[in-house]
């Protein structure tokens, strides 16, 4: 009965926000609002002074759009494909961990909302459900986001069941070989699994909705590694010491190819942030690289991905397919990505705010705003298909 009550009441919440929002960035201020201090500040922030995650969205404006009129844009075609995959508009959905933290529906919603959007799910390994779960209620294509952990047999494993499971492609992370610096975290007293301490009692209390709506769900799990636990043992704190030993700072490329001949199919490589590492991703055999500095959450001062669009798209060519991640918020973002090179983008926080603003239908509405400005603004630039969309409608300014 309260777990029904929790979820009606809940539902009407997420619909009001979710009607207020009319971009990403209202999205981000639901969010804000509905999830717990440690919670959202663990989405939302990055690592030390947070340089790189200002310059992630800022250096779009570095570039404007020149566009054509007098041109007939009665039909706009938002299609294109991805490593091989169609998708109905070029933005697909990042990997990120634990969605659960930000509303109970997780990964579930986020998969289901990508495949009705008619685009791509990135499930990362470290997720609240397991690469079966989300199958089971993705129907368009799926990615999987994989590590080289030094347990090579768990990366086996990995790849044997999303071929089972049918997951489309292979997303290596490249960019975690020691966890960056998150200070945000460190002030709010982030913790996995959430803790009710004295020191967050008050913040929980003020989003009584999340708070009961974890309280009366599933108990919060790595999904994907649950079995890797001891017997008799299925505390999360468990796995979470398991997965941080796995991260293995001596990885090279020869892993990264050793990887690409395990999976026979489609595998991007992501967190790419130089020329030099496009290069030798394209010369290994990756089908795409992901430009990415994870979001400005690794190495702060990185540099940000339209930055290096440019130069890598140049040395690269066509050998790979090169996706930018990191910093999109609207539609003008995308079309000024796909000018300068990209086969797509792929969005992260974006989504997680609308999870965050209102689960499902949140998700659903961020999709849903970006896909529209995309339509929108290659109608205003003069373009009527996504192929169109080439250097000659950008410069830096």
């Amino acid at each position: 009965m309260v777990p029904s009550l929790v979820s009606r009441i809940d539902e009407m919440v997420n619909g009001w926000c979710v009607k207020r929002s009319h971009n990403i960035a209202d999205l981000r201020r639901w969010a804000k609002r509905r999830v717990p201090a440690p919670m959202f500040h663990y989405m939302d922030g990055a690592a030390d002074d947070e340089v790189t995650l200002a310059h992630n969205h800022g250096d779009f404006d570095r570039y404007e759009l020149l566009p054509r009129y007098l041109v007939d844009v009665s039909h706009i075609d938002t299609r294109t494909t991805v490593m091989g995959a169609p998708v109905d508009f070029p933005v697909v959905l990042a990997p990120t961990g634990m969605s659960r933290l930000f509303n109970n529906e997780g990964e579930l919603a986020v998969a289901a909302a990508a495949a009705d959007a008619g685009t791509v799910y990135s499930l990362s390994t470290v997720s609240t459900r397991s690469i079966e779960q989300v199958a089971e209620v993705c129907a368009g294509p799926k990615w999987f986001q994989i590590y080289v952990f030094r347990d090579r047999a768990l990366v086996s494993e990995f790849i044997d069941r999303c071929r089972a499971a049918r997951y489309h492609a292979l997303c290596l992370t490249v960019d975690v070989p020691v966890p960056g610096n998150r200070e945000r975290d460190l002030h709010t007293g982030m913790s996995i699994p959430p803790q009710l301490t004295l020191a967050s009692w008050l913040d929980f209390l003020l989003h009584p909705l999340w708070g009961l709506k974890y309280l009366t769900s599933d108990p919060f799990q790595l999904a994907n590694v649950a079995h890797k636990a001891p017997v008799g043992d299925d505390e999360l704190i468990t796995l979470v010491g398991y997965l941080a030993k796995q991260f293995d700072p001596s990885v090279d490329w020869d892993a990264a190819a050793w990887m690409i001949e395990q999976w026979q199919g489609p595998f991007a490589i992501k967190g790419i942030c130089c020329v030099e590492d496009a290069v030798r991703a394209a010369e290994i055999g990756a089908t795409a690289v992901i430009l990415s500095n994870h979001g400005g959450r690794q190495l702060d001062q990185a540099a940000s991905p339209i930055s290096l669009l440019a130069d890598v798209k140049q040395a690269v060519g066509d050998r790979v397919e090169v996706i930018v991640d990191g910093g999109v918020r609207r539609g003008t973002d995308v079309l000024k990505a796909l000018a300068l090179g990209a086969q797509a983008c792929m969005i992260g926080r974006p989504y997680l705010f609308g999870l965050g603003a209102g689960g499902r239908v949140g998700v659903d509405r961020a999709l849903a705003l970006l896909r529209a400005e995309v339509e929108r603004d290659m109608a205003l630039l003069g373009v009527t298909r996504v192929d169109q969309i080439t250097g000659d409608y950008v410069r830096e300014r």
